[in-house]
């Protein structure tokens, strides 16, 4: 299952998004995922689905690879999914004790699942096609207005960066050690919750002191090379526009305009 996580990892191919300068995809990542959550119909997920179908295929990133990221999210899908089968009052079709299962409450279930199925989908493009360095140097140009308000933007995005980047190492490290603690006879899979839960100290413990010896490795190497934030630094590969970036905030900002008037008419 830890293989099957792909947010925060770079798929490397020729293909117009790749190219694209991260400020135009950090901008169009953040606009498809708001204009997921400006209706409540299922007529607006049609453009946003053939949106993001348009990009995993100029992306040229293969389907199976992308959709791989979804399994992980399902014990999420399936909790948000129950809870908004039988919280969501209306017109009760099963009822047992306490929980009434509404006509509304599957439309709410089925409509989060899609929801949460193409804003994960949606999300994973991003640093699908984008390196670490560009997306910190995406962030930090993107966000650098907010240097007037003494925010450390340069900081904030290289925090998020080294995020996105230990994602595969420690899902990689994760696997490693679960693999081990079996040759070892540990048992992850047998047993009710609360054992299985009990299983899991023998991952986490040695999974988490990893995690801080990679930390503390990753300090003292940027403190070793006088790393001291964005004052006085330069870019070898400096951000610029070109002519597919503006063509592709053109096509985003149709995207947006069209999901504002299926909105504002309730489509």
């Amino acid at each position: 299952m830890f293989k099957d996580i792909t947010l925060g990892q770079y798929y490397k191919t020729d293909s117009v998004i790749h190219m694209l300068d991260p400020r135009v995809k950090l901008a169009g990542t953040l606009i498809y995922i708001i204009t997921l959550f400006l209706g409540k119909s299922f007529f607006m997920f049609i453009p946003a689905a053939v949106f993001l179908v348009s990009m995993i295929i100029l992306s040229k990133v293969p389907v199976s690879y992308v959709l791989r990221g979804i399994k992980p999210i399902i014990p999420l899908i399936i909790i948000s999914s129950v809870f908004n089968l039988i919280l969501t009052p209306g017109n009760v079709l099963v009822g047992f004790w306490i929980i009434n299962i509404t006509s509304e409450g599957i439309y709410m279930a089925v409509f989060m699942i899609v929801r949460l199925l193409l804003l994960i989908t949606g999300a994973s493009i991003l640093t699908l096609t984008t390196t670490p360095t560009k997306l910190t140097d995406g962030m930090e140009m993107g966000l650098r207005f907010l240097k007037v308000f003494k925010v450390p933007v340069h900081e904030i995005a290289m925090m998020m960066s080294i995020a996105l980047r230990f994602i595969p190492i420690l899902v990689e490290e994760t696997d490693k050690i679960k693999k081990a603690q079996m040759a070892r006879g540990a048992d992850f899979e047998s047993g009710n919750i609360f054992k299985r839960a009990k299983a899991m100290i023998p991952l986490l413990v040695p999974l988490f002191v990893s995690a801080f010896r990679r930390a503390g490795d990753l300090a003292m190497a940027m403190e070793a090379r006088c790393y001291h934030g964005s004052e006085g630094r330069t870019r070898m590969k400096p951000l610029i526009y070109a002519r597919r970036d503006y063509i592709a905030y053109a096509i985003v900002l149709g995207y947006l305009g069209l999901m504002i008037v299926m909105a504002v008419f309730g489509v």
